[in-house]
């Protein structure tokens, strides 16, 4: 099966002793998603935290953002850098593919809004009202882990969203057939998901805490998320 290369733009790099040494880094976890399925993938990790972004969309087949803790409300270095490697991708309408602080970072590149909210952690119950052609196989809804702070809240033009839940109105948006996002986490696992709750609980009240511990035995469907992102990118899972 022909490789598609797959470019990785991470923008988290976590040098915390609980998390950050205690587990693979964003785009090692993305990786071992994609690597469950049959379709094989080349990958190139950009560190777009550090100001690496690709010198050309055509570099790769098709690109991923990373989720990250830090915000696209802060005035971050690497944000213009990376903003206007989105906008060139939907120029070239280049497959690119935006995970929790990547879906945001596309929004606000696009000319959409991003504002804080309520906490939204763990397992959420995610309702796909447009179900698009790569989307096989179908659900109605997927159980996906979350883990934000900050949400989109206007879309850009020419986006339209087609996932929703009780706590997030944009959980999802595409732009033509080559802008695909997702606010939620499906490359999480259980114990990893457990692991930043844990370092997070400081920060969080008892009924945030309760509450989420209380979604974390419910199915997690981030495989399925990955072969409609592998169909979405041109492969075959």
């Amino acid at each position: 099966m022909t490789r598609l290369k797959l470019g990785i733009l991470q923008v988290n790099h976590d040098r915390s002793i609980e998390v950050g040494d205690a587990f693979p880094d964003d785009a090692h976890r993305f990786r071992d998603l994609f690597d469950a399925q049959d379709q094989r993938f080349s990958y190139r990790v950009y560190m777009t935290i550090g100001g690496e972004v690709p010198s050309d969309v055509d570099e790769q087949d098709a690109y991923l953002i990373t989720g990250s803790p830090l915000s696209v409300l802060d005035d971050l270095p690497f944000l213009p850098p990376l903003y206007k490697f989105i906008r060139a991708c939907d120029t070239a309408q280049k497959p690119l593919l935006g995970a929790c602080f990547g879906h945001q970072a596309i929004a606000m590149a696009l000319g959409g809004q991003v504002a804080r909210q309520e906490w939204n952690i763990g397992i959420d119950a995610i309702r796909i009202d447009h179900t698009l052609p790569f989307m096989t196989p179908t659900a109605p809804v997927l159980d996906l882990y979350q883990f934000h702070h900050d949400a989109v809240t206007q879309l850009p033009d020419g986006c339209a969203p087609y996932a929703q839940s009780d706590k997030c109105a944009v959980a999802g948006f595409t732009k033509g057939a080559h802008i695909l996002t997702t606010q939620a986490h499906p490359e999480f696992t259980d114990p990893f998901m457990r692991c930043v709750l844990d370092y997070t609980k400081p920060i969080l009240s008892v009924a945030q805490i309760a509450a989420t511990e209380a979604t974390l035995s419910a199915r997690n469907d981030g495989p399925v998320f990955g072969q409609w992102a592998t169909r979405f990118f041109g492969g075959r899972p």
